[in-house]
């Protein structure tokens, strides 16, 4: 069997990977990734192991068995080169990273940490206790949070926030889901309701055609002048201008973006979107890696050698 791997994610844990592989398989590392030299290697590959499929590597790969991504979405791999036995898999393992994103930066955003960092370097102590026009910050006990989806990212997140206290509800696609504590759940035409109950809104929907641009200006104006948002989902999920001017006009207080409306190529440079979110001071901004830990990714390398190893036991029947 050989696997061509093209994703650098899974390059640190290459001993691990290369461990739970079938015997005598061979192992083909195009990291970094370099489409020409993948297309090269795929004509006689069993197994593509990566982020991106384009068609051409499909149409290069007349034995591909399996295409395996390393992370929870399939939306970049083009199906159209692909033969209809070819499995495509996906695996998980960021809820814990991801939860733990979510409620650090709502921590830091409610609290107002980010503009006080800035003004203590400037030598100015941003808080109350000096300053009365400055308002008490809120904490995480009572806090509402509103969760637009609530699958196993929501879930842990959801846990995580117990703990301090705060209480929850939730909008999903079919409007049913695990209560765990929650006030109630609806499904997504009580967006409103949701959005006028909560102090935290947090994003983690899949991105479909009924889910794309759900959140607009009118959705932000209902979360008020005191609400957070905090995006783990997909960045088309939440408009883009609407979010930038309810942001640079404060009729929301702050949101967390960790995901975006426009994408790097593979030198990882570029402007997350083509507004200024940038010169806002309301705003955390990472680059798509509220999951990106090595917690993650131990248990992204074990499925993905688990799954290949299954493939190598289908095939020997």
């Amino acid at each position: 069997m050989k696997v061509v791997v093209g994703d650098r994610n899974v390059l640190p844990h290459r001993e691990q990977f290369e461990a739970g592989l079938p015997v005598g398989t061979e192992v083909v590392w195009c990291v970094p990734f370099d489409e020409s030299r993948v297309i090269e290697e795929l004509a006689d590959a069993d197994v593509y192991v990566g982020g991106k499929f384009s068609a051409a590597m499909g149409a290069a790969a007349p034995r591909l068995r399996m295409v395996h991504v390393v992370g929870a979405g399939t939306d970049n791999v083009d199906r159209s080169g692909l033969g209809p036995d070819v499995q495509v898999c996906n695996t998980f393992h960021h809820e814990q990273s991801i939860a733990e994103y979510v409620v650090a930066a709502t921590v830091m955003l409610r609290r107002k940490f980010l503009q006080q960092d800035r003004a203590l370097r400037s030598g100015v102590f941003a808080t109350s206790v000096y300053d009365p026009s400055i308002a008490q910050p809120f904490s995480l006990s009572g806090a509402r949070i509103g969760f637009v989806g609530f699958g196993h990212i929501g879930r842990r997140t959801w846990q995580l926030f117990q703990a301090y206290g705060s209480t929850g509800a939730a909008v999903t696609g079919s409007g049913r889901a695990p209560v765990v504590g929650l006030q109630w759940v609806s499904n997504s035409s009580d967006l409103g309701r949701l959005m006028d109950f909560a102090d935290v809104l947090v994003v983690s929907a899949p991105l479909n055609d009924r889910t794309r641009g759900m959140i607009g200006a009118e959705e932000l104006g209902r979360l008020g002048s005191d609400g957070v948002l905090v995006n783990v989902g997909r960045g088309p999920l939440v408009q883009e201008q609407p979010l930038f001017d309810a942001l640079s006009r404060k009729q929301i207080a702050a949101a967390a973006v960790d995901v975006w409306y426009r994408y790097p190529g593979p030198d990882g440079v570029g402007e997350p979107s083509v507004l200024p979110f940038r010169d806002l001071d309301n705003v955390l901004m990472t680059p798509h890696s509220s999951g990106v830990t090595h917690h993650t990714f131990v248990g992204r390398v074990a499925d993905i050698a688990s799954n290949i190893d299954a493939l190598a036991v289908s095939i020997r029947r």
